[in-house]
């Protein structure tokens, strides 16, 4: 019997904030995607513009807006151009080739983050642990998180690594960092990104 594929996190770089038009063509060849975004109520004549807008998409459908009921949401990105995606290694050639489609076109361009290893490319996988606490943090934190990127990271992610034991971000892993006088988590996805939240108490927090 064959193995089935195996499963991992990807991470990929669109540019010309054309991030939620990849995940509408991944989502659309059932590969799951995930957006660090914000839910934004809107109120008004933005409510009305997005209203408009949805009657006009396919199946009344839009995936930078989230409907429910009356009320309609506005999905924001928390970084600029990330885009995570879950597949096997095999279909990450055809994602591949799509970015580079629309690069020849000059209308979208992009990469898969990628190491070089003695000239040869390796794609970063992402551990699924460090996946389901970025997006722990993401979901469930505060409207103060702030996000790293490039050198920041390296300046960052070190010191002692804990774990949150209380309040909902339970079991979310990271370093203890004083970023801005504030001693707050810092979540790291390796090479990639990181996000730190907001204050969090010493009672809740344990060392790892």
């Amino acid at each position: 019997m064959e193995e089935a594929p195996q499963m991992k996190w990807y991470a990929l770089k669109t540019f010309f904030n054309k991030a939620f038009d990849v995940e509408d063509y991944l989502n659309a060849r059932g590969i799951d995607t995930y957006i660090p975004v914000q839910k934004v109520l809107l109120k008004g004549i933005a409510h009305i513009l997005a209203r408009k807008r949805l009657a006009k998409a396919p199946e009344h459908r839009d995936s930078r807006y989230i409907v429910e009921g009356a009320l309609i949401y506005q999905r924001k990105p928390l970084v600029t151009s990330l885009l995570f995606v879950h597949c096997a290694e095999e279909q990450l050639s055809e994602v591949d080739a799509y970015m580079k489609e629309r690069d020849a076109n000059n209308n979208m361009r992009g990469y898969i983050y990628s190491t070089y290893q003695s000239g040869e490319r390796k794609l970063t996988s992402i551990p699924d642990k460090e996946m389901a606490c970025f997006r722990l943090v993401v979901d469930n934190g505060s409207k103060g998180l702030e996000f790293f990127a490039g050198d920041d990271i390296a300046r960052y992610a070190s010191g002692d690594r804990v774990r949150v034991k209380e309040g909902p971000l339970r079991g979310a892993e990271g370093y203890i960092k004083r970023i801005r006088r504030d001693r707050r988590l810092l979540v790291v996805i390796e090479g990639i990104v990181a996000v730190a939240t907001t204050y969090i108490p010493p009672q809740n927090l344990e060392k790892i």
